[in-house]
Parts: structure tokens; sequence; C-alpha cells
């Protein structure tokens, strides 16, 4: 009875890391170059068999087997989360310091107070320094590691290789293409975090650069809002199965009572 009691919880808490998710990925409906995260749930059971050579007992033992007993009731969990790294829709801005990238694995490369990062998110402006800089502040970079100083009273060109022209101003911006996506790690505002810094290196030869748009997010509102209905759904069902399991124990116990008293 009380192994039922808790994978009632234990789904209940899988089903709210997963409305955590899916608000998340919601409230960023309209935040430029934002990639969804999904979920991956597993249970205990295959968790534990996949780990079993790192068990401290030995499978075939008594003490083996009583471990298997307690620890690895089908209980959902919360295994891995994902980011989506598909292409989000162009959207025409006409602002030449908006810019976009048309492949869905090449990254804009910032400097932010915890160091290098990368992003997708293409809504630059200008600081008081007239370096180009994202909305949060965080300097872009060209090929050089070095900020790029744009002069707002001269036209800015860039095309799609990255090469900028704005006065007596040239460079490339540094974009990125990482080995593997799934090592970058979100930071927040948009920026993800990278493992290795060997990674910053110009992805050669892409003609990806689209000045004047902007990536939006790739989240789909209905998918989304389906994924939260039956996400509270399931946490209803839950809960059932708790309060059934709970009512069972409370009425055991007062009939133990009374039979001992």
């Amino acid at each position: 009875m009380q192994g039922g009691f808790y994978s009632g919880n234990g789904g209940m808490v899988a089903q709210f890391n997963k409305l955590n998710t899916v608000t998340n990925n919601l409230a960023n409906l309209n935040s430029a170059g934002f990639k969804r995260d999904s979920d991956i749930f597993g249970d205990y059971l295959r968790i534990a068999k996949e780990e079993r050579d790192e068990l401290p007992i030995d499978n075939q033992t008594k003490d083996g087997a009583e471990f298997y007993h307690r620890a690895t009731v089908r209980v959902p969990h919360l295994v891995d989360q994902y980011s989506d790294f598909s292409l989000g829709a162009m959207k025409q801005t006409g602002n030449k310091l908006d810019l976009a990238l048309s492949e869905p694995d090449l990254f804009f490369v910032v400097e932010s107070p915890s160091g290098f990062n990368l992003t997708r998110n293409g809504t630059f402006t200008t600081n008081s320094d007239g370096e180009l800089v994202t909305k949060d502040g965080f300097r872009v970079l060209n090929t050089n590691l070095e900020p790029i100083t744009i002069d707002m009273n001269q036209d800015i060109q860039v095309d799609k290789s990255g090469t900028y022209v704005n006065g007596n101003n040239d460079g490339t911006l540094l974009v990125v293409r990482p080995e593997n996506l799934r090592t970058l790690e979100k930071e927040g505002s948009g920026l993800f975090k990278i493992g290795d810094e060997n990674e910053l290196i110009s992805a050669e030869d892409q003609m990806a650069v689209r000045q004047g748009y902007l990536e939006a997010s790739n989240v789909n509102a209905v998918l989304e809002m389906t994924s939260m209905i039956e996400a509270n759904r399931m946490v209803g069902m839950y809960q059932k199965v708790m309060d059934t399991h709970m009512n069972q124990l409370n009425r055991d116990a007062i009939e133990k009572l009374a039979r001992n008293n």
C-alpha cells in the first residue's frame, strides 16, 4: 500500500517538473531566438538496471534482491532535459542592427560577466561607448574576439557571411558552430554556456547571417498548451491515487487500533 502512495507522489513530482518546463516555454513565446525545452522521464527500475554494475552490492545476492525491492519501484523520474534547436521563423524588422542566423546550429558570441557565451538572439543595439551589445548590455564579438564599434551616424551593412562595413569600421562577426549542441547549457537571457572555449572558432563558409531579421522562438503555443492541460490532468489523477491510498492507510490504522483496544 505504501509503495502505491510513493509511486503516486513520484508521478506528481514528475508532472510538476513538466509544468515548470512548459510554463517557461510559454513565457518565452515571444523571445527572439529562444529554444524550447523538453523533459525526458524514466523510472527507477530502468535507471537501476543501467547502473547495476556500479551498485555497492552484488545483484545475485539476498542483499541485492532486497535493494531492488526497496529502491526500484516503477516511479516516474525526471531523467534528463534537452533543448530543441530547430529553426524558428524569420521575421523581418528593417532594423539594421537586428541580425538572425538561418542555420539552426550557428551562434553569435558575446562577452558576459561569466565569460564567453553563445546566443541566437540577434536583437542588438549599441551602448554608451558605441559598442554593439545585446539587449542586456553584453558585448558582441568579432572574429578577433574584440568588441564591435558602431558609428550610428554612418550606414552599416552586414552581408550573409557576417562581414560588416560601417564607415571606416569593418570586420566580421564571430559566428561559431559547436561540435555538440547537447553540451550547451542555458544561462538565461537567451545565452548558452560552452564547456570548451576551443569551440570559439569561426564557422567556415557559412552564409547564414540575415541583416534586418530576427529569428522567432521555436515554441508552438498550441502544443505547449496541450502539454500543460495534459500535465494538469495527470496531477489530478495522481492526487486521487494518493488520496485513495492515504484513506486506506487511515482505515487500516483505525481498525488495528480498535482491535488492540
